[in-house]
């Protein structure tokens, strides 16, 4: 059911006529390529491997991205990779709250469990503590989200993904906290 395949075809449909851009998905590592001028070649949000929540993660990163950084390579952003001390998990957090909220709302959309990545396995313990901390902002930033009204690429977005996957996604935040799954030390 849950197949990164639909997404793309999805993707196409509904945003490829206007921002001559595609989702793809066979990456090691997940990627935004900007397209040549003059080339005709299509922006790429590159997705790692065939995983839907990988996709579903950039199509967010995507989102967020204003018109000036959807002409940057990844969006221009700053990314250490696993390992990141706390202060380095924190300014991770702060980057990340937005497209993970966007991506909770997606989930919600198409009925598929969320939970927070802090992509950071191999950090340290202060770095892995910020967890339940970082899962309530994000939480909250997507209940914010609901409440003062998505932005038209991702109100778009979940709307398709409602009718794609026939889950009845009406943007109530009960769908949310249908899905939303916090770390087991918030529930504790």
């Amino acid at each position: 059911m849950y197949r990164s395949e639909i997404l793309e075809e999805l993707f196409r449909d509904i945003f490829y006529p206007r921002y001559h851009t595609v989702l793809e998905g066979g990456a090691e590592e997940p990627v935004y390529l900007p397209g040549e001028d003059g080339t005709g070649a299509p922006h790429r949000i590159v997705y790692s491997r065939d995983y839907f929540r990988s996709a579903l993660h950039e199509v967010a990163h995507w989102c967020v991205a204003g018109r000036h950084r959807r002409t940057l390579e990844d969006y221009g952003y700053w990314y250490a990779p696993d390992g990141r001390d706390a202060a380095q998990q924190s300014l991770f957090a702060r980057v990340e709250a937005s497209p993970q909220a966007l991506e909770a709302l997606f989930c919600a959309a198409c009925g598929h469990d969320f939970r927070v990545s802090m992509d950071n396995l191999n950090g340290d313990e202060a770095a892995r503590r910020l967890e339940a901390a970082f899962a309530e902002q994000v939480y909250r930033r997507a209940r914010r989200y609901l409440e003062e009204g998505l932005p038209a690429r991702p109100l778009a977005w979940c709307q398709a993904l409602a009718v794609c996957f026939n889950t009845g996604w009406n943007g109530g935040a009960e769908s949310l906290d249908r899905v939303y799954i916090f770390p087991a030390s918030v529930t504790e």
